[in-house]
């Protein structure tokens, strides 16, 4: 078996060991709320702490990296927005959150552990470049987008699109982790010995653990309704969103590396955020649940042929 299907193989087992948790019964998917939230409140920041501390980003070509990957987030969230728009008649907001729901990819959950298997610690490294910048953007086109379409009778306001962010972003455990990295990595001082363990024992049970939350989520969720719509999102999320990635790695003249880390990122299913975005503006929830359910079970063949044509496009 290659490096590349057991990795695959691997992170979706994982998913798939949760899911099954929850379907048989053996764990309540109130199990799989309270794991989530230490993932995403605790262990999966402290990953990041960590990354941001030690990482060495230099080679990484940051605005390059950003181009093509936001680039990718562009042209299938547009393409998301218009096929719920034009194609199944929704609304303008239905459309927003179709976009949403096919351009955000599931860096966290399932990238650092992707990664990890697949590229070791430079691809850990040059993720954390995505995901420094990945929320905050996703967070505001969502907030910027609602606004625009419908969101408000009288208009955009700009000073109250710049509070609700802020509000959102500085309650964010993923952002407050990446800041105190980048804080704690510019004073240049080392961790002292007891912080690195205490660091090390939450970071390395991130990934499993957000992996089997995330597999109990899926349970919870399930699929209702709104199949169609959500097929063609899952085909814009798991072929158009790593194409458009690919085509603007080899455009922008990304480093191999960091090529296949965004192609590789692109890739990857659409996760909770999509839907928790949804649920926030109180529209769509059904769409992205099933979305989210549907790329995950069928990206465990896609990630893995993306993944292996990066390989063969950039060596």
């Amino acid at each position: 078996m290659s490096p590349l299907v057991e990795t695959v193989l691997f992170v979706f087992g994982l998913v798939m060991l949760g899911y099954l948790a929850g379907l048989t019964g053996y764990l309540k998917t109130d199990v799989g709320d309270a794991l989530s939230q230490f993932a995403v409140g605790v262990a999966l920041p402290v990953l990041l702490f960590r990354t941001m501390v030690s990482a060495d980003f230099h080679g990484s070509a940051p605005w390059a990296l950003w181009a093509t990957y936001f680039t990718a987030v562009a042209v299938t969230w547009t393409a998301g927005h218009l096929a719920m728009t034009r194609i199944f008649g929704r609304d303008s907001q239905a459309g927003v959150v179709g976009g949403v729901a096919a351009s955000f990819s599931n860096v966290l959950l399932l990238g650092f552990p992707f990664m990890l298997g697949v590229f070791g610690h430079q691809g850990v490294e040059i993720l954390s470049l995505i995901i420094s910048v990945h929320l905050p953007t996703m967070l505001a086109a969502s907030i910027i987008l609602f606004e625009i379409f419908g969101g408000r009778k009288n208009g955009v306001h700009p000073l109250h699109i710049a509070r609700d962010f802020l509000r959102r972003l500085y309650k964010n455990s993923l952002i407050i982790g990446i800041f105190a990295g980048v804080l704690w990595r510019l004073t240049g001082l080392p961790l002292p010995g007891l912080a690195v363990r205490l660091v090390d024992a939450l970071a390395d049970v991130a990934g499993p653990l957000a992996l089997f939350a995330m597999g109990l989520g899926l349970r919870r969720f399930g699929i209702s309704g709104n199949v169609r719509p959500a097929l063609v999102l899952s085909t814009l999320k798991l072929f158009l969103m790593p194409a458009a990635a690919l085509g603007a790695a080899w455009l922008f003249g990304l480093p191999p590396m960091s090529a296949k880390v965004a192609v590789a990122a692109a890739s990857l299913p659409a996760g909770v955020n999509s839907y928790l975005i949804a649920t926030q503006f109180g529209t769509g929830q059904a769409l992205a649940s099933n979305q989210m359910t549907i790329a995950t079970a069928c990206a465990v063949v896609t990630t893995a042929l993306w993944l292996t044509i990066a390989q063969m496009v950039f060596g």
